[in-house]
């Protein structure tokens, strides 16, 4: 059965299917690669994939990043666990965000897999970052035009953090670390060459040169703009669904909306390379 592709949105996401990702060969790796690059997120359905078939695709990429919030399997530390229990309110990523902005080198992105799913709800929510850049007004690009912005996930994820005063505190690690970095707002693509929006309402704090208050209403404006309906594909989870998405080009925000019902998710980071505009 040939590899065959159908769009989830008008402007973001793939459906791929008539491929194992267990065992695609070169040339179907590549055509997925390409895929991520331009659509960010790519859907597969109905896959066998255990932890070893997750890793050993993972690496065909190249690098993998550690992740240093998320549990992790004790036997397949490459594999982060995000996973919200039956009494929890709070879930991970439960926001517009792109992971790992506030990393000098952010990662390129991850592959996500349900390992055990609620009974309904608990879709993810993507957006596409180059197609979010080419819909804003020309002035607006202009004003954007060489500004940079710092981002950090230090007010999420320390010991005195937003998930800390949540009922999520007590599954996160990495309260001791610092994080910040500084990235153009606007950057290039490093395989497609598309210009993309990257700044998100999660972890991107200021504008180089301005304060956070100074800088709210613009960075308000930009995150707005993002998720335009027409920018946006929804992933429904199904057993067996694998999504890989490319943090350069999509944001993303996990819906949580199936309070009372536990959820696993298996989530391999992939590591980056550096920003440029």
């Amino acid at each position: 059965m040939a590899m065959e592709m159908a769009p989830m949105g008008p402007k973001c996401g793939v459906e791929i299917s008539g491929v194992e990702l267990a065992s695609c060969s070169d040339a179907e790796m590549q055509a997925i690669r390409q895929a991520i690059y331009e659509h960010g997120v790519a859907v597969f359905r109905d896959q066998a994939f255990s932890p070893e078939d997750h890793i050993a695709f993972a690496e065909r990429w190249g690098g993998i990043d550690i992740n240093n919030y998320f549990p992790l399997q004790d036997k397949y530390p490459q594999i982060a666990i995000v996973r919200k229990q039956p009494d929890q309110v709070t879930n991970i990523g439960g926001a517009w965000h792109t992971d790992h902005s506030y990393d000098q080198i952010p990662a390129m992105g991850s592959i996500l897999v349900a390992r055990e799913l609620p009974p309904h709800g608990g879709d993810t929510l993507f957006a596409h970052m180059g197609a979010a850049y080419d819909a804003l007004p020309d002035e607006l690009k202009a004003e954007i035009d060489g500004l940079e912005a710092f981002h950090t996930a230090d007010h999420v994820y320390k010991a005195d953090g937003l998930y800390a005063q949540t009922d999520m505190a007590g599954d996160l690690r990495g309260h001791d670390l610092k994080t910040g970095a500084v990235h153009p707002v606007v950057i290039r693509h490093p395989h497609t060459g598309h210009k993309l929006l990257y700044v998100n309402g999660a972890f991107t704090i200021n504008f180089v040169g301005q304060t956070r208050e100074e800088s709210l209403p613009l960075l308000q404006r930009l995150l707005a703009e993002a998720v335009r309906e027409d920018n946006q594909c929804r992933v429904e989870w199904r057993p067996g669904t694998v999504a890989i998405w490319d943090n350069r080009t999509t944001w993303h925000n996990a819906l949580n909306d199936y309070h009372g019902h536990y959820r696993e998710m298996h989530r391999i980071t992939l590591s980056g390379e550096a920003l440029a505009a």
